[in-house]
């Protein structure tokens, strides 16, 4: 009798078993880019003081052999860089240890291309403008970050006045470096606390959004083909939910290649 072989179609989304389908965004060989959903946090598989694990989920979903996992045969998956617990978008995962090591060095050495969108509340003083305040961790507050010119690490963000409605902007933000919570301290100190952020802006009120913050581009040369990778989120509903004009007639950058970020002497004001 002959024997053929089936070929199952993947899901391009990850189920959870709590019900919960989390879409895919690209998938190669080596990675695979997902939707972060609000409120995961991405901590070790071990740390077990919340029920939004996403690493732990995602571990506990392979090991169970749930079909998305099972139609892709992954054993591994593990996340290569971090977003916030409230930030949504782009977050790629490595399947093996191998692609882990080089995609956690693309990052390290500032070789992957990052856009976010931002809403803040506040006045801009200009519409285009850079902000290169070292971040250090609050020795008060454990979690928090604050501006040390000192102690502190390197970091430089750049920012895009893409719409203003309501009080609110929409900002187009392209880190060249990844400090913890480094786009949401930039902009404070800019005098525009994102959305939401009670860590360093004001507390939220009666019917406030969510954290105003979601990564909408990635991009990168492939360390293993070397081809060009781009990867995007959909925008148009974070868009929407905060009241902004889609489509935007003041149009995205076009994912920069990235220069080695400028080393000021001194703490420098947003230029």
């Amino acid at each position: 009798m002959s024997r053929y072989s089936v070929r199952v179609a993947k899901e391009n989304f990850i189920e959870l078993l709590t019900g919960l389908q989390i879409p895919i965004l690209y998938e190669d060989r080596s990675v695979l880019a997902i939707d972060k959903p609000f409120g995961w946090m991405l901590v070790p598989f071990s740390w077990q003081r919340t029920s939004r694990n996403l690493q732990a989920a995602l571990t506990s979903s392979i090991a169970a052999r749930d079909f998305w996992a099972r139609s892709r045969n992954l054993k591994f998956l593990q996340f290569v860089h971090r977003l916030d617990a409230d930030t949504t978008g782009i977050l790629l995962f490595a399947k093996s240890q191998g692609a882990l090591k080089a995609y956690v060095d693309l990052f390290e050495s500032r070789r992957m291309e990052k856009i976010y969108l931002a809403v803040a509340r506040g006045e801009p003083k200009q519409t285009e403008w850079t902000c290169r305040f070292k971040l250090a961790p609050d020795p008060r507050t454990v979690g928090r970050m604050i501006v040390d010119e000192h102690a502190g690490k390197e970091a430089e963000t750049r920012f895009r006045v893409l719409q203003s409605h309501d009080g609110k902007l929409l900002i187009e933000a392209r880190p060249l470096t990844g400090r913890t919570h480094q786009i949401r301290i930039h902009l404070a100190e800019s005098g525009l606390p994102v959305v939401g952020d009670e860590l360093y802006g004001k507390p939220a009120g009666i019917g406030e959004k969510p954290l105003g913050l979601r990564a909408i581009d990635l991009a990168y040369s492939d360390p293993f083909t070397r081809k060009r990778v781009e990867i995007r989120a959909p925008i148009e509903n974070f868009i929407r939910e905060y009241g902004f004009e889609f489509p935007m007639k003041k149009k995205l950058s076009e994912a920069p290649s990235i220069t080695a970020p400028h080393k000021p002497a001194s703490r420098s004001k947003p230029a």
